[in-house]
């Protein structure tokens, strides 16, 4: 009972500094996490019984049954990156602990083992109206968001208070146990990697899906990869290739693959963008089903790289921090036996030749619609 008093204690001072801080500043949950000190898992967990049901897993069980609930918002993201996908949840498939989804243009893997804490959330959005905002949020061990599912007003939100009933965890008030660990990995001296025989394996590689288990084999991380490889399969270009890029696929109307990433999800957009804003440091792509929003202030590396496939040359754009960790990929969009479309091939072409002297790097950054009208800001995060 003291452990339990001792922790309402705890729960009932965050929420009044919470408070507190919201009516001072309009501040999203995850930046009012960091301003008070705690995880954002903390933060949301200091509302049990108010509008939060905290949920126990398997959360591979729980996942399976989001397609039920009809067109949602999928939410991933990173430090760097905010990837928002509106759709019908693909269905799950499970292998070894690793979910597989693909299906209606929001394809997903996810690793269950980085899933250590759910919620249900229910927020008056409108006090006037009543309109409340329904989500399924899902944390890592340190309380950092991995995946977020919103129910948009076509859900059945009869499903949402089922799933919540089904796996709401018995004991609300318990600690949450939040680890202070981090997940970068160590990076293997270049002299350790035969790089010569890593060429040769790079080479003979029939399938995008290889590279991953090639990195393993060697021992390499991928911007390390990069670095070796040589500039026939990776080769480092502008840091405003990625506004490029995005620019000239929107202008051409170019299909893509946006892949955006933490250690517990992989979320990827597939096809056409249209709106592209700039709002502050942010590079935004506001279209009705999908959204992105990219930190272009933390982009420090930008990479070029061809990968060989049965079906010739796949180029990918890689975006890293400066720590040298992958924040976004972009694609050209393909499916397996097709070759890479040609007008992908141009766009990467032309912002191979953009250098530091370039007029898009000299911009000034401010508040630009690079392609259409502002239509919807930010929904989360």
């Amino acid at each position: 009972m003291n452990n339990l008093t001792h922790e309402n204690s705890n729960n009932a001072n965050l929420r009044v500094r919470y408070l507190h801080l919201k009516q001072q500043k309009n501040l999203r949950t995850r930046d009012a996490a960091h301003a008070l000190g705690v995880s954002e898992a903390e933060l949301v967990a200091c509302n049990y019984g108010e509008h939060v049901v905290r949920l126990h897993g398997p959360y591979s069980e729980l996942i399976k049954q989001l397609p039920e609930l009809g067109k949602v918002m999928a939410l991933t993201r990173n430090e760097s990156v905010v990837h928002e996908k509106i759709g019908i949840y693909p269905h799950i498939f499970l292998h070894r602990g690793i979910g597989l989804a693909i299906g209606g243009g929001n394809d997903l893997r996810i690793h269950f083992k980085h899933w250590q804490h759910g919620f249900a959330i229910t927020e008056n959005r409108n006090p006037v109206t009543g309109q409340q905002r329904h989500s399924l949020q899902f944390f890592d061990a340190n309380g950092d968001a991995v995946h977020k599912v919103f129910l948009q007003k076509e859900s059945n939100v009869d499903i949402f208070y089922r799933i919540v009933t089904e796996f709401a965890a018995k004991q609300q008030h318990e600690t949450l146990a939040i680890s202070s660990s981090t997940h970068n990995k160590q990076c293997s001296p270049d002299h350790s990697i035969d790089v010569a025989t890593m060429r040769t394996a790079w080479s003979a590689m029939q399938d995008t899906h290889e590279f991953s288990t090639l990195l393993t084999h060697f021992g390499a991380e991928r911007h390390q990869a990069f670095r070796l490889i040589g500039s026939d399969f990776a080769y480092q270009v502008n840091t405003t290739a990625v506004r490029e890029l995005i620019r000239l696929a929107s202008f051409t109307s170019t299909p893509m693959m946006i892949f955006v990433s933490n250690h517990g999800m992989l979320q990827i957009h597939t096809g056409p963008i249209d709106n592209i804003v700039t709002l502050g440091h942010w590079l935004n792509i506001i279209d009705p089903e999908f959204n992105l929003h990219l930190r272009e202030d933390h982009i420090a590396h930008v990479w070029i790289v061809k990968k060989p496939t049965k079906d010739g040359i796949v180029t990918s754009l890689e975006v890293f921090n400066a720590e040298h960790e992958n924040i976004a990929l972009f694609f050209g969009m393909r499916r397996s036996g097709q070759a890479e479309l040609p007008q992908w091939r141009a766009i990467i072409s032309q912002i191979s030749q953009l250098d530091e002297t370039s007029q898009l790097g000299n911009e000034v950054r401010s508040n630009t619609v690079l392609r259409q009208p502002l239509k919807r800001k930010m929904t989360e995060d």
